[in-house]
């Protein structure tokens, strides 16, 4: 006779919550007055604002790039990139480096925020408008209180920008 082999279920008593499956985890950050997150998996490291090296004929939103451990990474602003004009940056500004198909990139926001844990349910579309505007890059928006965070799709936000043999180091 076979053996039977126990197959842990989700449920109550195992630890294990239906619920946590649909869960997804986000980093939130602002831009300007706005908030916004983008998928905690694609987040490599959260650094402090530091100079790059300007690389001519480039979009006016790519500042340059920087040196991280032997891995050059182009750094891109999203303020600017949002059409809402190049950031000044201080010693305040931070920058995420995400990884967005394997390539490394880095943001320049205002400030990291949080880490939001949300159900996925809880993520709504963004609403159609009448104007013609480029929302490719947005990804839906996830309530948070009074206030909304804006969901963004990192794919989509640098889908034809920066140098395609930038790898992502292991």
């Amino acid at each position: 006779m076979a053996e039977s082999q126990d197959l842990p279920s989700i449920g109550p008593n195992n630890g294990l919550d239906a619920a946590a499956a649909l869960t997804r985890q986000f980093i939130s950050f602002r831009v300007g007055d706005d908030e916004f997150a983008i998928d905690i998996m694609a987040v490599r490291e959260i650094k402090g604002w530091t100079e790059t090296t300007v690389l001519p004929n480039q979009q006016n939103y790519m500042l340059g790039v920087l040196n991280l451990r032997g891995t050059i990474v182009p750094i891109f602003d999203l303020r600017c990139r949002f059409g809402l004009g190049l950031t000044t940056t201080t010693r305040s500004h931070v920058v995420i480096i995400v990884a967005i198909s394997g390539r490394l990139l880095g943001l320049l926001v205002d400030a990291v925020s949080d880490i939001l844990t949300v159900n996925a349910a809880d993520i709504r579309p963004v609403p159609d408008v009448d104007q013609p505007i480029d929302n490719a890059f947005l990804a839906g928006i996830i309530p948070v209180g009074d206030s909304m965070v804006v969901l963004l799709s990192l794919e989509n936000l640098f889908a034809n920008h920066g140098p395609a043999n930038t790898a992502v180091a292991a």
